[in-house]
């Protein structure tokens, strides 16, 4: 857990660093004001990085309660007593902690995986997965989701929304005093003219989208590497005949908006809404575990 916390900030350092060796180049060398951009960078810290790193440390809190799972601490049933040993048993052979295992009450085939710390993780399933997989092809699904554990995903979402959403609003505000500069016809001036409210406005959301492209292209590059992690766990034509089963409900969630990025079970696309999709298509996932 220190080793994460180090990591957010070392790299919140150094994306601060960064951005403030291009603020002064701009007022230095091109005579561009930008105002306080103490009071920017701070602001953008707080914002951009503050804001991932709580949602990322409420992530366990914030997935029971929006999706109601019950926490499975004494097993009542064989069902129940499976599933903890099956978990248990592929986070070791992982080497993570046992993460909390649940399962929450959901008409779709779906699990998800969650938590900051991956040595006290939840992973949990949905009623409509045990009702519709058999034991092998839920062994693969709780299989993917303990590779997204082992692999930090949860961390690594958290680090890459961070670095972009300080980009965007640092890099929106910058913009927003070089047009609006211009268009007082002062490029020393120090802004905040109805140019700049107008600019900043606008480009928080074009460079929030592109932002959004890139953390989704992520997404779907993790989502690949838990299926061969599920896979390596359970075995492969365990994790494809999952991946088969899934898409009876695929593209049907009921998981709340911040949790669905983690589920096995994503969205459906085509064209460019693709590039907003956290989970590759369904076909994609199955051939790229066949092709080994």
């Amino acid at each position: 857990m220190f080793k994460r916390v180090a990591l957010f900030l070392a790299t919140n350092l150094a994306v601060l660093v960064l951005l403030g060796i291009v603020m002064s180049v701009l007022q230095n060398f091109f005579g561009i004001r930008l105002g306080n951009e103490g009071g920017l960078l701070v602001m953008a810290a707080v914002f951009g990085f503050g804001g991932s790193i709580i949602s990322l440390l409420m992530s366990k809190w914030v997935a029971k309660r929006g999706t109601g799972a019950q926490v499975i601490e004494q097993p009542r049933n064989e069902l129940e007593q499976w599933l903890v040993s099956t978990v248990h048993r592929q986070a070791e052979k992982a080497g993570i902690g046992k993460p909390e295992v649940a399962i929450y009450d959901a008409p779709e085939i779906n699990a998800f995986a969650t938590g900051a710390n991956r040595n006290n993780a939840l992973v949990a399933v949905s009623t409509g997965l045990l009702r519709s997989m058999n034991r092998d092809e839920a062994e693969a699904v709780l299989g993917h989701e303990v590779s997204h554990v082992a692999n930090g995903d949860m961390v690594t979402m958290a680090l890459i929304q961070g670095v972009l959403n300080t980009f965007v609003i640092v890099l929106s505000r910058v913009v927003g005093r070089v047009i609006d500069g211009f268009l007082n016809g002062n490029r020393e001036g120090s802004g905040g003219g109805i140019g700049y409210f107008v600019t900043v406005m606008v480009l928080d959301v074009v460079f929030g989208l592109f932002a959004s492209m890139i953390a989704m292209a992520f997404s779907r590059y993790r989502e690949f590497r838990a299926d061969e992690g599920g896979a390596s766990l359970a075995g492969r034509e365990k994790m494809v005949a999952a991946l088969q089963r899934l898409s009876q409900t695929y593209g049907h969630t009921t998981l709340p908006g911040q949790i669905q990025a983690f589920g096995i079970s994503g969205a459906v696309g085509h064209g460019l809404r693709r590039l907003m999709m956290s989970h590759p298509p369904l076909e994609e996932r199955i051939q790229r575990l066949r092709q080994g």
